[in-house]
Formats: structure tokens, C-alpha cells, sequence
């Protein structure tokens, strides 16, 4: 791709843009949000026209004028929201753009060699008729990557295909990519974890700002560098070393279990606490936080749940809010934001029920109590009447934190708070998370990210198979600590011993 330019309105999404990928290669596309990646593949993939530059495949100029023209030239475009069919089979999914009939039927049985035939080249362990909604995350990603080389790709885009997938998931991925670059194919691997792009890309080119700042081979650069790349300064990357005098306890945790997804948890955070929860996905601190928000169960645990010194029995979220707590799910675009809605409703649609003057809302006070979060979360936007969908990633992630915030919460659960937004909108957030902290708010957050959990948590707990397996701090809040209990290991020596 060649000065590569794209604007809409006023606003130059790309500016003269390079970008280049050779057979058997893994090149790595970074920037923060807003920099111009999407709008870059998605002219790759024909969903956007270039206002000018050209593409050219094995020297030759293209054009595309849809996805169709561009996955008829060999390029598989695999988006960060999978675009499977849950109630359909693998084979059928395999084949929606391109059914096989035989005479007025579909040909089933052709479908399922095909599928079958294309697993057992890349050595992957599925049956073509099983039900799609069996499979976990990583199994769909690489359902997805198959169904990209059923078309004949050549040259596939991973647009952030980890996001949701736990280490070994991952793992599972990356073995399909290496499998994939042997075979020839391209891949264009678009992400925000910087230790993946190092362990998995050959190449890297950097967005920021709408222009390409930097380009070359992961094995001569650092993650630290990377990330200065794409925000422009250097990022800091100490991990917490502040020592407070907590305050009171705001949330204790005695004996908690459901049963099923989490048992007997004990757990205290103080005023002014930021208290880490990790594990691997499954290990059942999402459930364990849903019900201690009234979000999940109906009340159905044993255990005792106290705030600030008084037991609580949490049945449904109106009760949890009114008792101060406030919880930030995972998963922005499934759980967080409503689409059809602006950017000010979105900002405040918790506290909405407090906002009512005499039957309606009260729009003075809403319009105020957002203004204050905008600027102290420092929202970067554009009217505030605009869909939530038109901010980027970090921008919609601060507005949904803004929801919680304006109810003045005394603790706050803040689940993978950062999942989907790039370096710098992280490290946004993080200053936000230490200065609610220095105010007093007890902060609990919950994420699968050792480096996360390493760089703004006072201590951490983690969990296994929904137990709680052990506690980190000082310098024992390290990555190979976190993962050894994440994994199990002290209770794999506990019963042997």
C-alpha cells in the first residue's frame, strides 16, 4: 500500500500512509486508537474506499470496490467481533459466503470433506459437525482463520483476535499463525499487547496520528520502544510502589461460595485500597464479583458480604448501588455501552433514577454531573449529544467508568478495566484508578494481565478453578509468582505433599 491518504469531512484519518507485508510474514500494525489502523484495513479489505494511493498484490495494481473484490483477490479480512453463527455447525459456518449445492440442495457431504480435508492439513483436532456454540474463544478464532483459507487467502487480518482468550487459548492461536506463516500466508496482526507482538510478529509499522512513524524487525526493538512509538513519549512502566495508610474497611468477604463458580472466598479492601483479583479465564472472580453486585444469583450464596462494617444481603444491583458499591463489567461492547445512545446518556444512565425533577429528568443536573467527569477523566470528544459509538475505545471505556463514578461509589469493582484500549488510554486509566484511590474509594480490580495487576495494584489475590489460591505483594507481586498460582502450582505440590 502506497501514500495511502483518507479523509472524512475535515478530519485526515490517514495521511500518506506506507504499508507493505511479504509471503510468510507476521507484521505486526500498532498505534493507539484513533491512529488509523481500521480505517487502513478496511480499505485493504474494500469495506472503504482510499481517497488516493494505490494497493498492489505480486506487483500488480488492485482495486476494490467491496469485501467481496478484495476476498476474491486472496485477502481474509477476520474482525475483533467474530462473525460466527453460534446455532449453526463448523462446516456450515465454513461455507455462508460460498454454499455448495448439489442440484437444489446444499451439498452437506461435500461441505464436511472440504472442512474436514482443510483441518487435517493444518493439523487441527475438530469435528466439522459440531455445533459452533461449543467451542471456546480460541476454537472460533481459528474457525474463523479457516474459513479465510477455505477462500484461498493469501493474506489474512487478525484485528485483535487475543483480546478475549486466556494464555493457553493464545498459545493455541499462535501455533495456528506459525502453522499458516510456514504454508506462505501474510498475516497482518493488528493488537495492543505489545509481548505478543514480540513473541508471535516478524515486522512491525506504527500509526499515530494518521501518518506511519516507524517501521522494522520486532527483534531489533524492545516493547518499551513500541510503545513510545505509538503515543510518542516514553510510557512509564513501574509497577506500583506507593505505600498508603489505608482507611477504614469498605468491603469484607467472609466464606463466599455459590457452589459453582466460586468457593469459600475471604477477602477484605480498605479505604484507599486497590486490591487485585487474577487468575486464568474460568478461575471465577467475574461470577464472584457479579454476585457481591447483585448481578448474578438473586441472593442464592452462603457466606457473609459486609460493607463498611454491616452485613449486607446483595439480591439485586438497585440495592448494591444504593449501598455504594459500583461495578464495571468486562466485555465494553457486549455488557457496557448502549450503541443507540449518546455519548451523555451513556455517561450517566446509572444515576438517571436521582436525576428526576418533578416526574422528569432533571437535564441541568445531568448535563453538570457529566461535564465534571469529562473533565476529570479528561474524555476526549466531540458533542456530547453524539452515539457513544463515534469515541474511540479508551474514550468509550472512560465514559463508562463516568456512569459509575458520578454515583459517588465507596468501592469500586473494576472488571479488566483496560480490555480493548491501547498503551496510552491505559495508562490513563491507571492514573485515574491511583487518584480515586488517594480519595478514599476502595478499588477492586479484576484482570488477567500480570503486568496490570503488577503496575496498579496495592496487592493481589488469585484464583484457581474458583478457589482463592494464594496472595502477592511487594516483591512477590511478579509475573512468575501470579502465573504459578494461576496455574495451580501450590496446590499441585499441596497434594502430593
Amino acid at each position: 500500500m502506497e501514500k495511502i491518504n483518507k479523509s472524512f469531512g475535515a478530519n485526515n484519518v490517514l495521511q500518506d500512509v506506507d504499508f507493505k507485508l511479504s509471503t510468510g510474514e507476521i507484521c505486526a500494525l500498532l498505534g493507539e486508537n484513533g491512529a488509523g489502523k481500521s480505517t487502513l484495513m478496511n480499505i485493504l479489505g474494500g469495506v472503504l474506499p482510499a481517497d488516493s494511493g494505490s494497493i498492489s498484490l505480486d506487483g500488480q495494481v488492485q482495486s476494490f470496490a467491496s469485501p467481496v473484490d478484495s476476498l476474491d483477490a486472496g485477502i481474509g479480512f477476520i474482525h475483533q467481533e467474530l462473525n460466527l453463527i453460534n446455532d449453526l455447525t463448523i462446516y456450515e459456518n465454513m461455507f455462508l459466503t460460498h454454499l455448495p449445492k448439489k442440484r437444489v440442495f446444499l451439498d452437506a457431504k461435500r461441505m464436511q470433506e472440504k472442512t474436514r480435508e482443510l483441518f487435517q492439513r493444518m493439523n487441527i483436532d475438530l469435528d466439522p459437525c459440531a455445533m459452533v456454540r461449543t467451542l471456546d474463544a480460541s476454537y472460533k478464532q481459528i474457525v474463523e482463520i479457516c474459513r479465510a483459507l477455505m477462500q484461498d487467502a493469501s493474506i489474512i487480518i487478525m484485528d485483535e483476535p487475543t483480546t478475549s482468550l486466556t494464555e493457553p487459548e493464545i498459545q493455541r492461536v499462535f501455533a495456528m499463525m506459525r502453522t499458516l506463516k510456514e504454508q506462505g500466508v501474510g498475516i497482518i496482526f493488528i493488537s495492543h499487547k505489545l509481548g505478543e507482538v514480540m513473541e508471535i510478529c516478524d515486522r512491525f509499522t506504527v500509526l499515530r496520528d494518521g501518518r506511519m512513524v516507524a517501521e522494522g524487525k520486532v527483534a531489533e526493538t524492545t516493547t518499551k520502544q513500541l510503545a513510545a512509538y505509538m503515543v510518542g513519549h516514553e510510557v512509564l512502566s513501574d509497577t506500583n510502589a506507593e505505600k498508603c495508610d489505608y482507611g477504614e474497611e469498605m468491603l469484607r468477604l467472609e466464606n463466599l461460595s455459590d457452589g459453582v463458580h466460586f468457593h469459600d472466598i475471604s477477602l477484605s479492601v480498605r479505604q484507599g485500597e486497590v486490591l487485585g483479583v487474577t487468575g486464568l479465564l474460568g478461575d471465577g472472580r467475574s461470577e464472584l464479583f457479579q454476585t457481591v453486585f447483585g448481578a448474578m444469583n438473586g441472593g442464592k450464596y452462603t457466606g457473609r458480604i459486609c460493607l463498611a462494617g454491616k452485613e449486607v444481603h446483595m439480591h439485586n444491583t438497585h440495592q448494591a448501588l444504593d449501598s455504594g458499591l459500583a461495578y464495571l463489567p468486562r466485555n465494553r461492547k457486549e455488557n457496557a455501552i448502549l450503541k443507540d445512545m449518546s455519548i451523555l446518556d451513556n455517561g450517566s444512565i446509572v444515576y438517571l433514577p436521582r436525576m428526576k425533577k418533578r416526574g422528569f429528568i432533571d437535564q441541568a443536573m445531568q448535563e453538570r454531573l457529566f461535564a465534571k467527569q469529562v473533565d476529570d477523566l479528561r474524555i476526549k470528544m466531540g458533542d456530547r449529544k453524539d452515539l457513544i459509538t463515534s469515541l474511540s475505545g479508551g474514550n468509550q471505556q472512560k465514559v463508562v467508568l463516568a456512569k459509575w463514578l458520578i454515583s459517588d461509589p465507596k468501592v469500586l469493582i473494576l472488571d479488566n478495566p483496560t480490555q480493548g484500549v491501547d498503551v496510552g488510554a491505559k495508562e490513563e486509566i491507571y492514573t485515574i484508578i491511583r487518584r480515586l484511590a488517594a480519595q478514599g474509594v476502595a478499588i477492586v480490580v479484576l484482570s488477567s494481565e500480570a503486568q496490570e495487576i503488577m503496575r496498579v495494584c496495592d496487592r493481589s489475590l488469585v484464583m484457581f478453578h474458583g478457589r482463592q489460591v494464594g496472595e502477592v505483594s511487594g516483591e512477590d507481586m511478579n509475573e512468575h509468582n501470579i502465573m504459578y498460582l494461576a496455574t495451580g502450582g501450590n496446590q499441585k505440590e499441596s497434594e502430593r505433599v
